[in-house]
């Protein structure tokens, strides 16, 4: 990661009004062109992802950008290991042939945008499990699967230890494939995406110890790792944490007819009880496909809800949780950074790059081709 050096102090541009910001945003764009692409992620609040040529999901968005021949500047409105993961496949070997050895910068706006469930894995938590599992278990029966929110050195890992990625609409392919290869798993950093998909998949919670990394062997004894079929990390959303079973039983209650439909980042107390669980994309497109008249209680981030019901104005949909629940570093990335950062492109100046060490890109291209093939 390079170190931002400030061609336009950010400061002046708090003092800067909304409306003043978006016109000197689309005068940015426009002296860029075709060489810039803005990337919004679902989460990311109106005001910002108006701005957005793409919208989607972190790996949606990143495989669209570096399909890109003319773009030259990725500005990723979302977080930390989403810039990382945009650098990573923008820039693989042969998309760089394809733009006649030209690289693809990309920034991230507030380099303070991170995601509370990456960092709880760190990559010398994960060796320092790896080995102390190896000391119960023989590793080469483990695939390590991490899921896409997490960071590029994680991504890494599984690439070199046999291991591979996985997104929230795939991670069910993706396990049973691990399963063809070894006869267990090692699933991080989310917990309850591990654990909700292995559910359905019929492997209960006796075989799914959960990895704590600030104990010995992971709070675990030898012989549930040695029982194992899936190790999960403790990790999880802030966000999805916050839904709870008794949110769930309130709205039936109330609302005679009401729909629960939930990310499976939520807990399995929720996971089990919700209508349907989905991915961000699954979510979108099951409002977007249900008739008039639909009433819905959605336990995933408030701006993306608050989206669907202006979007949606002819069916009822409710915030799953009584309490606020929204991504607050994915909330740093504001019309302030965004203006900053583009106007700083504009003047030669790349500030908050996000650049993935060349072996590291490597091994995590490994682990992301993995997910590709899986059908």
């Amino acid at each position: 990661m390079s170190i931002a050096i400030e061609s336009y102090p950010f400061a002046p541009y708090r003092e800067l009004s909304n409306t003043e910001l978006c016109t000197r945003i689309q005068s940015a764009k426009k002296e860029l062109g075709s060489s810039l692409l803005i990337l919004g992620h679902h989460y990311q609040q109106d005001e910002v992802i108006q701005h957005a040529d793409l919208k989607g999901d972190s790996y949606q968005l990143s495989k669209l950008a570096a399909e890109s021949s003319e773009c030259r500047t990725i500005v990723f409105c979302g977080v930390h290991f989403m810039a990382e993961t945009a650098d990573i496949l923008a820039n693989r070997s042969d998309r760089i042939a394809i733009r006649g050895g030209a690289r693809v910068r990309v920034v991230l706006p507030d380099m303070a945008a991170g995601c509370s469930m990456a960092d709880m894995a760190a990559i010398r938590q994960v060796e320092a499990a790896w080995d102390q599992l190896g000391d119960v278990i023989d590793t080469n029966d483990l695939t390590p699967v991490t899921y896409i929110n997490s960071a590029a050195s994680l991504k890494a890992f599984c690439g070199k230890h046999g291991g591979i990625v996985c997104t929230s609409s795939n991670a069910k392919a993706v396990l049973e494939w691990a399963f063809k290869q070894r006869k267990r798993v090692f699933f991080f950093p989310d917990q309850h995406l591990g654990r909700n998909t292995s559910l359905k998949m019929g492997i209960t919670n006796d075989f799914m110890p959960v990895w704590n990394p600030h104990e010995e062997m992971g709070g675990n004894s030898r012989e549930a790792i040695e029982s194992s079929k899936v190790i999960l990390w403790k990790g999880h959303c802030s966000v999805h944490q916050m839904f709870q079973a008794d949110h769930v039983h309130s709205f039936r209650k109330r609302i005679e007819g009401i729909k629960i439909l939930v990310h499976p980042e939520c807990p399995q107390e929720v996971n089990d009880i919700a209508d349907i669980s989905g991915s961000t994309s699954k979510i979108i497109e099951t409002v977007k496909q249900s008739p008039p008249g639909s009433k819905w209680a959605i336990g995933t981030e408030l701006h993306l809800v608050d989206r669907l019901k202006k979007e949606h104005p002819e069916q009822e949909i409710h915030f799953l949780s009584p309490l606020v629940c929204m991504c607050a570093t994915m909330y740093r990335i504001d019309l302030a950074h965004l203006c900053w950062s583009l106007e700083n492109i504009v003047a030669g100046t790349i500030v908050n790059e996000i650049k993935v060490k060349e072996e590291t890109a490597r091994w995590s291209v490994v682990a992301l081709e993995r997910m590709l093939s899986v059908k």
